[in-house]
């Protein structure tokens, strides 16, 4: 990574993409010059009690195509985020405001933004409503 470039970084699962992912990863690469996603492997997402119909792999080919993301790593255990931003030198952390913050512990290291949240669209909603048949 390029020095002078600003680094942000964001964590997900990212099963079932919707536009509200679009957008938050939108948003968060206009925060600098390169956004890498930490992404949910699927053991982690075992230990969560998450469920995830696409692998992790398939996750990970349909993030890589996307053009706003420029790398996409593993996210294997809660920890891991302090050393993540250290050794991808990481200026941004960004999440959705869901999360709004659990995540202020990095401001030691990077800023943190908690970017709003894409109303009437969730990977919850999703479920429920194919679940339940309506729209």
């Amino acid at each position: 990574m390029d020095d002078n470039k600003k680094v942000v970084l964001t964590y997900g699962t990212y099963d079932l993409l919707h536009w509200g992912h679009i957008n938050l990863l939108k948003r968060a690469r206009e925060l600098g010059d390169t956004l890498i996603v930490a992404l949910s492997t699927d053991e982690f997402n075992q230990k969560k009690h998450k469920d995830a119909y696409h692998s992790y792999e398939h996750r990970k080919l349909i993030l890589e195509s996307i053009r706003y993301v420029d790398k996409v790593i593993p996210e294997d255990n809660w920890e891991q985020k302090v050393n993540d931003v250290i050794e991808n030198k990481v200026d941004i952390f960004v999440m959705g405001d869901d999360w709004k913050g659990e995540f202020d512990f990095l401001a030691e290291y990077c800023d943190v933004v908690y970017l709003d949240r894409t109303t009437g669209i969730s990977t919850t909603k999703i479920k429920k409503d194919l679940l339940g048949g309506s729209r």
